[in-house]
């Protein structure tokens, strides 16, 4: 147990008043669950060493007859929780079995994030990867949709309909600019550095907030904040927030790109002037393992049935397995803006907001790792670098990214290894992930569309 940071929560406890502790983690397909505890002498002491049980089966990770599992609070993720009416002090938890040893279960994307910055270290010889995420999501003001075996549907409605493209769009135009204000102070609160946010392009509520960058882990638990206080934020207000990503036809779809970079020695380990994009060979190797393995990676970066009406071309989001400087349709974009040495990166662009985090950035880190373990040159290997619309190209010899969840299975399937690197993500992870998605296939595919009816009732 770390003393000083038991002192330091504990001072937030007597500080806050708290009442309350809260202990949150995400089951395997990132939906957000919480366990809550009145505040006792020693709470927190008794909880690092002892922890709370639940129910993993409710939780999709153990079978109901070997179902009892431990959450154990990290102390370094405290926060005082600003929707919750009673003080409360939340923490993310990390999930232990309930053997002699309280072996850390093997399904848990925290302990694959640690470990997969183990790796780095390791296999790379670089010491952090550091990654700032764009979150783009949509504002609705009414929101209704239902399936059942009679009737299935969903409708939207919107306070902002602009004529064209509302990328930075001012106000009075811009709606939400003041709940994207809120936000950024409620984040604030969390620990959450934002970089800036804005109007995206979507003419019917679109926004954008950028954080800064941080370690794999840290970012992770980010994604998960972020999306907890926008939703919090959206209830309060009697709004309604989604990170779908493609909730409405034809318009922008929302993406989570992932901005990327590695340091040694507390130096960035990507920069070299006067290379392409000042992009070293380190660098280009990640770039290149990254793309290799894209379509496996689909798998967990985009692990929705959704994700994939999103990825068609059209609107700026990428299809092709290609990098290039200031290239949004491409899968990575080094961006052409940055002056600075120690900010040399690239963006990686397909992920979306409904992947798990923790697994989504271990499984691109690996990705890189086996680019740079394996020497795979993006270049040799017909990646690019291209520096014009793709879109406009001919496809002869280019590489895509899946067109459907299904395809994306298929590719993890026969491309997966990368990934047990160190045992990182084992088969019982791999299979137990292969068969959620399935399911959800399934549902998706022997469920009639209202579209249907429009394409086929009176035919």
């Amino acid at each position: 147990m770390d003393a000083r940071q038991l002192k330091i929560c504990n001072n937030l406890i007597k500080k806050n008043k708290i009442e309350m502790i809260d202990l949150k983690c995400i089951d395997l397909t990132g939906y957000l669950h919480h366990i809550s505890l009145p505040v006792f002498p020693n709470i927190l002491t008794k909880l690092v060493n002892e922890g709370v049980g639940f129910d993993g089966s409710s939780y999709g990770f153990r079978k109901v007859e070997n179902s009892d599992m431990i959450l154990v609070p990290d102390l370094t993720t405290a926060f005082v929780d600003p929707f919750r009416v009673e003080p409360t002090l939340s923490f993310y938890a990390n999930i232990l079995l309930t053997d002699q040893h309280r072996t850390p279960f093997s399904q848990d994307g925290r302990v694959l994030a640690k470990r997969a910055e183990q790796v780095l270290k390791k296999a790379v010889g670089v010491d952090l990867s550091w990654w700032g995420p764009e979150f783009e999501f949509y504002i609705f003001s009414k929101v209704r949709f239902d399936t059942r075996t009679a009737s299935s549907y969903y409708e939207v409605e919107h306070a902002e309909e602009f004529f064209k493209n509302a990328y930075h769009a001012a106000n009075p135009f811009d709606v939400y600019d003041d709940f994207r204000d809120e936000a950024c102070k409620i984040l604030k609160r969390f620990g959450i550095s934002v970089k800036y946010h804005h109007h995206e392009t979507g003419e019917r509520g679109q926004q954008e907030i950028e954080i800064y960058f941080n370690n794999l882990l840290a970012t992770a638990d980010h994604i998960i904040t972020t999306k907890y206080a926008l939703f919090n934020l959206a209830r309060q207000k009697d709004l309604f927030v989604t990170f779908m990503p493609k909730p409405m036809y034809q318009q922008s779809g929302n993406g989570m790109h992932l901005h990327f970079y590695a340091t040694k020695n507390g130096k960035n380990a990507f920069y070299k002037k006067g290379e392409y994009g000042n992009m070293n060979a380190l660098g280009r190797y990640f770039i290149g393992g990254m793309l290799k393995h894209g379509p496996a990676l689909s798998a967990f970066t985009n692990p929705s049935t959704n994700s994939y009406k999103r990825l068609v071309p059209g609107f700026e989001a990428p299809v092709a397995l290609t990098y290039g400087m200031g290239n949004r349709s491409s899968a990575i974009r080094i961006p052409k803006y940055v002056n600075n040495p120690e900010e040399t990166r690239f963006e990686y662009r397909p992920p979306d907001a409904t992947a798990n985090p923790y697994l989504c950035l271990s499984a691109i880190l690996l990705a890189g790792i086996d680019g740079v373990v394996n020497k795979i040159d993006p270049v040799k290997e017909g990646f690019g670098p291209i520096d014009k619309n793709v879109d406009d190209l001919t496809k002869d010899h280019m590489r895509f990214l899946p067109r459907n969840l299904a395809e994306a299975l298929d590719a993890l399937a026969l491309d997966n290894e990368f990934l047990k690197r160190d045992n990182i993500f084992n088969d019982e992870l791999i299979e137990q992930w292969v068969k959620i998605k399935q399911e959800e296939i399934k549902s998706i595919g022997t469920m009639p569309h209202p579209f249907e009816y429009k394409l086929y009732f009176n035919l």
